[in-house]
Order: C-alpha cells, then sequence, then structure tokens
C-alpha cells in the first residue's frame, strides 16, 4: 500500500522544538498550573485538590453562606426597676378608701344576715332564749325574751349602723395616713419598691 498524497510539508518549529512536557514555564508563570474554570471560584477556595464543579461549588457557597448553629439557648435577662413611692395624694387615696369602705360594709350587712339565719335554722336562739328566760323569769313575769330582742330586723339595722360609722372613720383614717405618710416621705424619701418583669 503507498502513500499517494505526496511529499507533506514539514512544520519547523514543531519539528525541531522540545515536545510539551519538556517545555520550560514562562517567565511570567509563578506556581502550579490552573486550567481555565466553567465557574468562578468560591471565597474559601477550590474543593478536592483544585477542581471546581458546579455541585460543589454550589454547596461550598451555601455552607459559607451559612452561619453554625449553637445547641445552647440564651437565657432571657429579668429586668429589674427600683422605684420609690415619693408622694400620695390624698384625694385620690380618699376616694379609693370611700369605695372599699362601703363595699366592706355591704359585706358587713350581708354576712350578719347569712349567720343569723343560720343560727336560726339550727336553733340556738331558742335553746339560749330559753335558758336565759328561765334563769331571769319569777312568779311574775316570763324573764327576758333573746329571740325578740335578736330579731332580724333589729340586728339587721344595728349592722348597718356599724357600716355607716365604719365607711367614715376607714375614710378620715385612710386620708389622714396620705398627710402623714407625704409628711415622712419628705424627710427619708418614701418607700422603695422593687419591680420585676414576669418571664
Amino acid at each position: 500500500m503507498t502513500d499517494t498524497r505526496g511529499p507533506q510539508p514539514q512544520y519547523e518549529g514543531y519539528a525541531t522544538g522540545p515536545l510539551p512536557g519538556e517545555r520550560e514555564p514562562a517567565p511570567g508563570q509563578a506556581g502550579p498550573y490552573h486550567p481555565p474554570q466553567a465557574y468562578p471560584s468560591p471565597p474559601g477556595g477550590t474543593q478536592g485538590g483544585g477542581r471546581t464543579y458546579g455541585g460543589q461549588q454550589g454547596m461550598g457557597a451555601a455552607q459559607t453562606a451559612r452561619k453554625p448553629r449553637t445547641g445552647a439557648r440564651t437565657t432571657p435577662r429579668t429586668r429589674k426597676a427600683r422605684l420609690r413611692v415619693a408622694k400620695a395624694d390624698p384625694w385620690s387615696v380618699m376616694k379609693v378608701s370611700f369605695l372599699l369602705s362601703i363595699a366592706l360594709g355591704i359585706c358587713t350587712v350581708v354576712a350578719s344576715a347569712v349567720l343569723w339565719m343560720v343560727m336560726d335554722a339550727m336553733g340556738v336562739f331558742s335553746t339560749v332564749g330559753g335558758t336565759i328566760s328561765e334563769a331571769t323569769g319569777s312568779n311574775e313575769g316570763n324573764g327576758f325574751d333573746l329571740q325578740a330582742f335578736l330579731s332580724l330586723p333589729r340586728v339587721l339595722v344595728f349592722t348597718a349602723v356599724i357600716a355607716v360609722i365604719d365607711v367614715v372613720l376607714a375614710t378620715a383614717l385612710a386620708t389622714l395616713g396620705a398627710f402623714i405618710y407625704n409628711l415622712s416621705a419628705g424627710f427619708v424619701g418614701g418607700v422603695e419598691l422593687t419591680l420585676a418583669e414576669d418571664e
């Protein structure tokens, strides 16, 4: 079999020059040779011995952007504040004490009525009243009638009078106490309170 192409031209540089493995590096290049890449390298450098693939580059960028998770939880701090009651308004103290004393008087009247009904249902008044009438009675009279004296209307009236007196006294004493507190707070600075935020 003969070659019909004829004589081929010889490339002078290729025939006389060194082989690719025997060539010396260019004077401007320093360090190992890196082939051109299709994607830019991540900020942390290349992975896998100088080669960078698309999937590895995406994973590297996600790892550099993702912050490490710590297992320890931060304990919320409880905020505290120290306050001082420097002055109590006598007018506001009087209004509050008046309303509270009225509520206390109503509760007293209701509690007295309930207690009287319970004692009457248990027969306390009849038993004690019979004993007292026998002890104080004589041939001319029957003695002291406890049931007539401690009737329900009389007990309620007596309790209401006590409740009204209690309202007047409580309101007056609370207002006087506010004035005394303001005078003492001017000397010692008042009552200090430490308030903490609920967790």
